[in-house]
């Protein structure tokens, strides 16, 4: 890859960076960043976004990441994101640790620990209103307690 094309991609992401990591998520961009916090974690709750330029994570992933987490109660202890096609080898990381699940951008996974207790691939994102992504994931939080 070119350097010039390189850095276009970093400019034209750089919003879609912002907007999980302006409402609180923990953005990683190295698979070690990923292990280090993922050896932190004891029967926490984490919600993990992975970001992705696509208009479905524009326009429904992370609006209804951002919405559920605002609007409710049951917050998760961790909220944090990994960059789909932009930081490739956090993003392969994270996912193993989701045991059972194929990859898929954009996505949601909600942990306990290490294990994946709810997982919102992007088949269930692309197509459906973004109400009902944000209802799938705050029933999701709302049982995790």
């Amino acid at each position: 890859m070119s350097m010039a094309y390189e850095e276009y991609m970093k400019q034209v992401v750089k919003p879609m960076r912002a907007e999980l990591v302006q409402a609180g998520f923990t953005e990683f961009t190295t698979p070690e960043e990923v292990v280090n916090f993922m050896n932190t974690v004891k029967d926490e709750t984490t919600l993990v976004v992975v970001n992705s330029v696509c208009g479905c994570a524009a326009g429904l992933a992370r609006p209804a990441a951002t919405q559920a987490v605002l609007n409710t109660e049951n917050k998760p202890d961790h909220i944090v994101t990994v960059f789909a096609g932009q930081d490739k080898e956090a993003t392969a990381k994270m996912r193993e640790y989701f045991t059972g699940y194929e990859p898929s951008s954009p996505s949601m996974a909600l942990l306990k620990g290490k294990e994946v207790i709810h997982f919102i691939p992007r088949h269930d994102i692309e197509g459906f209103p973004m109400e009902a992504v944000m209802e799938n994931l705050l029933t999701a939080l709302e049982q995790k307690k």
